[in-house]
């Protein structure tokens, strides 16, 4: 039953982003997923509440909805940006990491992600403690080479690309996840050094290769 009254939880949320509060669209969205029979129980738990034509979220069932979006646009995220899959695969198996990442584990992925602000659809990802804690104190694990300041190095972990003419090309230069570089011009073209050799890169390209720091 947690699974289910999460993915009513998650049901709610999203048609709240597209104002849905009608009872009727949250209903059949609910039967849609086969999730319907959970709604009595989140209503004795004070999760939700019904309010003349409309389900709302409790305070307590926003705070729950928060977390399970948060899990599953991060995991969107890494399944994309990491793993290069396609939107039919990386939702799938989203809705599977969604119900089983602790809080230990999502704010991990989420500070390797670089505490991504939108899941690959554009929609915003909720705010964690890992990212406030970022705003404030430390900078992301990964980032990309594009927001490196000059003089920086870092190893690179990976390239966020679908162009595999590209990889190709980058690979044949020794862009590749492992190598270490340094950055040394941003301007008019990016300059990265690897190992004794300058490449040269456009800016678009930069902004797809991913290093860590240090």
């Amino acid at each position: 039953m947690k699974k289910k009254i999460e993915e009513i939880l998650e049901t709610i949320w999203t048609l709240n982003e597209q104002d849905k509060h009608h009872r009727r669209d949250i209903i059949e969205s609910c039967e849609e997923r086969g999730v319907g029979r959970a709604l009595p129980e989140m209503e004795s738990e004070y999760l939700i509440s019904r309010r003349g034509a409309g389900i709302y979220l409790t305070t307590s069932g926003e705070k729950a909805a928060e977390t399970i979006i948060r899990r599953h646009r991060i995991a969107e995220r890494l399944l994309k940006d990491l793993f290069q899959m396609e939107p039919e695969q990386y939702e799938k198996i989203a809705c599977e990491f969604e119900h089983i990442w602790n809080p230990t584990v999502t704010d991990s992925i989420c500070t390797f992600l670089g505490h991504p602000t939108t899941c690959p659809h554009g929609k915003p990802i909720p705010r964690g403690e890992c990212c406030r804690t970022f705003k404030k104190e430390i900078q992301p694990l990964v980032r990309s080479l594009a927001n490196l300041n000059v003089g920086e190095t870092g190893t690179i972990i990976y390239i966020a690309t679908l162009h595999h003419r590209r990889l190709d090309r980058l690979s044949s230069l020794g862009v590749i996840p492992g190598n270490r570089i340094k950055l040394h011009q941003k301007k008019p073209s990016f300059i990265i050094q690897i190992d004794e050799t300058n490449i040269a890169l456009e800016s678009s390209i930069a902004a797809e290769i991913f290093v860590q720091n240090g």
